[in-house]
């Protein structure tokens, strides 16, 4: 009994000292975001002002992980999803800190509710149900298993849009989430990303021979990464959700000198890019906004799978032994296109012949299916894909050629089988198989869902190869749900 006392004594005597250090950092932290006493905060700021003070035993730990990992060089897994549906972080980042009580007795010598100040904080516009669920729940667990796996996903302006009732009537209004700012987001300049759009692509014989690719008047646009830190629940690991923002490229603040033509085809840029991460949901009912579906999807793969090349090369990794060391995973078809991307990479900028580049692509990439209707399976019109993404339909095309030769082997005088399984038919580029192809594993998310995967919506892909298809039945993480 005696010893017992002794470590709750010694608990009580930590506590108080943990409790100390946070008021002293949330008032000089209010002192200098706003130059004001705790007691004229206005409720956001009071927010604001923990989450800060929260950030800052985040960000010791943030580090000294990134600094682990990469001294390790421990493979690293990279969740790529259109939606990370996070909720709200303050309580669930405070919970796994192991630093909610003390904050609460803080915030209560100020005459201050933590309750209160947890409704300040809106629900993160990046997500909005299964889809988004899930992905937050699995980097979300991963960081509470100490595993290094991280997200990539899209920072839009607006979330979904809110229904509201004005003057009798049902309007529609954007989740405008962020207009008080992310309070967990690092803006990253120095590490932004060029993706590019449109233009000409096409290979030129050389006179020894070999083909290069020439790549005409494409349309840049600039990927600004902001960091989000995920925290696993006392274990000092803080994993990354990388969402990426669209923005004008570096030159284009330079206005001097323009014609009026000029100019206009400048603020066309701007507009364009801007919308390229405005909505979580464009509107799909005109071919503008599935059009433009297709730019966000290009655009935050594009981005995502060069961050991670350039990262893995700089940490001296060999090219060669990519799939040893990285993981990406794509959760449903929106970020299929890492398969042609990465190939991309491999093949033209880092010089390795198709068969090996190939291989390391299908040894990285593994595919979550969501969606057993195969008519709800996402694919593009070529006369959409081919103008806005020359290069990667020339890859996506040749991975199909190459591909089918294999069917057709395996299924002589069967193309009916070749009609069933190739990534661009009847006009359109099937995202699904093209995940299927590119990956060495697909898993649905549930057993009943995995068995029709199997049965009827991707039958003849588990026919032409049942080892692949595998079960990972949905979970969650119950401090976050």
């Amino acid at each position: 009994m005696a010893q017992e006392t002794k470590e709750q004594k010694q608990k009580s005597r930590e506590f108080d000292k943990l409790k100390e250090n946070l008021k002293i950092r949330f008032v000089n932290t209010a002192h200098l975001m706003y130059g004001r006493e705790i007691k004229d905060l206005t409720k956001n700021e009071v927010y604001q002002t923990v989450a800060a003070t929260a950030k800052q035993f985040i960000s010791d730990n943030w580090i000294k992980t990134n600094k682990t990992y990469a001294e390790r060089q421990e493979k690293q897994i990279y969740y790529f999803s259109i939606e990370f549906l996070l909720g709200r972080l303050l309580k669930s980042n405070l919970i796994n800190l192991g630093i909610e009580e003390a904050v609460k007795e803080v915030l209560e010598d100020f005459d201050l509710s933590l309750v209160k100040t947890f409704e300040e904080e809106p629900d993160a516009g990046l997500g909005n149900g299964g889809l988004g669920r899930l992905a937050a729940c699995f980097i979300d667990s991963m960081a509470a298993h100490r595993l290094p796996g991280h997200g990539c996903s899209i920072r839009y302006q607006y979330g979904l849009f809110e229904q509201k009732i004005i003057e009798g009537n049902q309007v529609e209004i954007p989740d405008n989430w962020l207009k008080n700012g992310f309070a967990w987001e690092y803006r990253k300049p120095d590490k932004a990303i060029d993706v590019k759009f449109n233009g000409n692509a096409y290979m030129k014989k050389m006179p020894d021979g070999s083909l290069k690719l020439v790549y005409e008047n494409p349309m840049t646009v600039m990927a600004v990464p902001y960091d989000v830190p995920i925290v696993g629940y006392h274990n000092n690991t803080v994993n990354t959700l990388r969402l990426w923002n669209a923005e004008v490229n570096r030159d284009f603040s330079d206005y001097g000198r323009l014609t009026q033509e000029q100019m206009r085809q400048k603020n066309d840029y701007r507009n364009f890019v801007e919308s390229i991460t405005r909505y979580l949901y464009p509107d799909d009912s005109t071919y503008d906004g599935r059009r433009l579906r297709l730019i966000q999807e290009y655009f935050f793969v594009s981005a995502g799978v060069q961050s991670i090349v350039r990262h893995y090369k700089k940490v001296g990794m060999d090219i060669h032994d990519f799939a040893q060391k990285i993981a990406i995973h794509i959760n449903d078809t929106h970020p299929a296109l890492c398969v042609a991307e990465l190939m991309r990479i491999l093949v033209d900028e880092e010089g390795l012949e198709w068969n090996e580049a190939w291989a390391i692509t299908k040894n990285t990439i593994a595919y979550t299916n969501h969606t057993i209707m195969p008519e709800a399976l996402e694919k593009w019109p070529i006369d959409m894909f081919k103008p806005l993404l020359p290069r990667i339909y020339m890859i996506i095309d040749e991975i199909n050629r190459r591909w089918l030769i294999d069917v057709r082997d395996r299924y002589p005088n069967n193309e009916q089988k070749v009609h069933e399984l190739s990534i661009i038919q009847d006009g359109m580029v099937h995202m699904a198989r093209l995940s299927i192809v590119g990956s060495h594993s697909v898993n649905g998310v549930a057993k009943i869902h995995t068995d029709i995967l199997k049965s009827t919506t991707l039958h003849d892909f588990y026919e032409y190869n049942p080892r692949m298809f595998n079960n990972k039945t949905n979970g969650i993480t119950h401090r976050r749900w």
